[in-house]
């Protein structure tokens, strides 16, 4: 067997901490530092990983030449900044979502990827799901004919604060879009692909925090694509527990997938994927659980085989361009209470970093 890609680990809040653990315990990966700013957490590192170096500072780690690969897991608008370091030290990344809050800030870091002819992966594991993957699986094997329509819908409980609040902190966060229909932006462009790009994106949102609207916990998009093709994306977080429901439909039938837990890392969800058309309908069946955490260990896995073999993770640095792109879009639709044209969304984005 290959010598293990060896992971160093920006961040160790809620999130960093399922990376560590997945980093570790993974056979093909080894985990050789993590850099977190707070005692505390440093703290927590060391105890779970007494192996493991734990630093204050991550200009300390990226410049080890024991690191292959970065995985990133801080706030939100640090995406940029620390995401450019690793690449700019000669590091493959691991980025969560989303790549970064500015659509600029997501092309340079590709830009210098690129020059550094350094991988860039997006953590949207949701990709690596069996269930949320075998519905693609499904697409792509003709069983709904040419896809024309996704609905992809989530409801659940509200967020959870985040590391000294981060995510009710908007200057951190960027906007709540960018937190959690996001993954499903990026399932709905990764399912309509047969459908040529999105062109133009119509949101609506509303906050239940009267004092703070831009907490969007209710919000819903229609994104069309080039070919009449279309996607509906909406979520609620004033629910409870964590629901997730996705419809594709082609001009051959449908395939309809289900998730429902507690909690998105619950350890014993129900599931189901069924596809088919009138009385004629097909089940999935599955050896083992489907989760967010399940997944993450694959995305480890598939990230470390990138970079040994040098081929693509399971979501890029532009799929998670797209998807940036996407709440961003549907963001300024909020705004504007019209739709927004994608083409122009990214010129006027475009002359702004021009103009700065």
């Amino acid at each position: 067997m290959s010598d293990p890609v060896r992971f160093g680990l920006i961040g160790y809040g809620l999130f960093g901490k399922h990376h560590a653990r997945a980093i570790a315990d993974c056979s093909e990966t080894e985990l050789v530092a993590i850099a977190v700013k707070s005692d505390a957490s440093r703290a927590d590192a060391r105890d779970a990983h007494s192996e493991v170096d734990v630093l204050a500072d991550y200009r300390e780690l990226i410049a080890r030449d024991d690191i292959d690969v970065v995985s990133v897991v801080v706030p939100n608008r640090l995406h940029h900044e620390v995401g450019l370091a690793v690449l700019r030290a000669g590091k493959h990344l691991l980025m969560e979502k989303p790549m970064a809050i500015r659509l600029a800030d997501c092309d340079e870091l590709l830009s210098v990827a690129a020059e550094g002819n350094r991988i860039v992966a997006v953590g949207h594991e949701l990709r690596l799901s069996s269930l949320w993957g075998g519905v693609k699986r499904l697409i792509d094997e003709g069983v709904i004919g040419h896809p024309q329509h996704a609905l992809i819908e989530l409801s659940r409980f509200p967020y959870r604060e985040g590391s000294e609040g981060w995510r009710y902190d908007i200057d951190r966060v960027g906007n709540w879009i960018l937190e959690e229909p996001i993954h499903f932006f990026d399932l709905a462009h990764w399912y309509l692909e047969a459908c040529g790009d999105p062109t133009s994106v119509y949101a609506r949102a509303t906050s239940r925090h009267a004092d703070r609207p831009e907490l969007t916990d209710n919000f819903s998009a229609i994104v069309n694509f080039q070919d009449g093709g279309y996607a509906v994306v909406s979520q609620t977080l004033a629910a409870f527990g964590h629901h997730v429901v996705a419809k594709i439909v082609g001009t051959s039938g449908c395939i309809w997938a289900t998730w429902g837990a507690a909690d998105a890392r619950d350890k014993s969800p129900t599931f189901s994927l069924r596809y088919g058309l009138g009385d004629e309908v097909h089940e999935v069946t599955f050896e083992s659980a489907t989760g967010e955490l399940v997944e993450l260990e694959q995305e480890i896995a598939a990230v470390a085989r990138a970079v040994r073999e040098g081929g693509l993770p399971p979501c890029t640095g532009a799929d998670g361009r797209w998807s940036t792109l996407l709440c961003l879009a549907a963001s300024r639709s909020v705004e504007t209470g019209q739709p927004t044209s994608i083409a122009e969304f990214v010129a006027s984005v475009s002359a702004d970093a021009a103009g700065a």
